[in-house]
């Protein structure tokens, strides 16, 4: 081989490497993020009966089963995180959650934060009162002290009726408190979710409370959220709440928790 052939063997193979190093390198495809082997699903454990800690200690619930039957879906693992409901957003948008299944109400004021998925219950506001209490309506409420949840769309309703500043409203970090309250004479109502009311009634046979409705009080749906943008995160869970409506697995936990629908 002459000096010149192997100049030119020399210069093949150099680009050859150059070429291979370019291949393995700056042309390199970007990496796909792996995908969720669990997500963390953030609930307020005091919501009975979507969600709640059983004599166990354990916390269970229609939403609960719910999120869990999506992880199946999804095959992902479910780890279930209590957290305050007024928290459950900042808790999602800082990624200590991935998702919210809370019994929240879709607003747009919500969604201005949050992502929400299709709705998946349908629900309304209701006022609890005392057994004889000369409250019959929304209206009644202006000038009484009502105890609602804090962050909850029951807070809204009293803070549209009676101004957000109003020393009327009192704010509880749980349902229960605010209706134990009330038992108590602490309050004259409670503004708060009617499925929730009356399963306070049925396991407090004691309470002398009643659960009244107005047709003032708009209906709501409840949503499962998760963070803003995430579109395939709710792509997947949109298609596992249609799969599990069609399966039947919906209508099941509806009896299941609440005897009906």
């Amino acid at each position: 081989m002459t000096k010149w052939m192997r100049i030119s063997c020399a210069a093949l193979l150099t680009a050859g490497l150059l070429v291979s190093l370019t291949g393995c390198g700056g042309s390199t495809p970007a990496t796909t993020t792996p995908a969720k082997k669990k997500i963390v699903v953030g609930t307020e454990a005091t919501y009975r009966p979507f969600e709640w800690k059983d004599e166990k200690g354990e916390i269970t619930g229609f939403d609960v089963d719910l999120a869990r039957e999506i992880g199946k879906e999804l095959g992902v693992e479910v780890e279930i995180k209590n957290t305050p409901f007024d928290n459950l957003i900042a808790e999602l948008q800082n990624q200590s959650i991935d998702m919210v299944a809370s019994a929240m109400t879709i607003t747009e004021k919500r969604k201005e934060n949050i992502d929400f998925s299709q709705p998946y219950y349908d629900s309304v506001q209701a006022i609890i009162v005392k057994e004889g209490s000369p409250i019959k309506t929304l209206a009644d409420l202006k000038d009484k002290n009502v105890g609602v949840q804090n962050g909850t769309t029951g807070m809204g309703v009293a803070e549209k009726l009676m101004g957000d500043r109003s020393t009327k409203i009192k704010r509880f970090e749980t349902c229960p408190d605010a209706l134990n309250t009330l038992r108590i004479d602490g309050l004259d109502a409670v503004i708060a979710d009617k499925p929730v009311a009356q399963n306070y009634l049925v396991n407090n046979t004691d309470a002398k409370l009643l659960v009244l409705e107005d047709p003032t009080l708009e209906k709501e749906q409840f949503g499962l959220a998760i963070r803003k943008g995430d579109g395939e995160l709710l792509k997947k869970i949109n298609d596992a709440l249609d799969k599990l409506e069609k399966s039947g697995k919906i209508k099941e936990l509806n009896i299941k928790y609440f005897g009906s629908k």
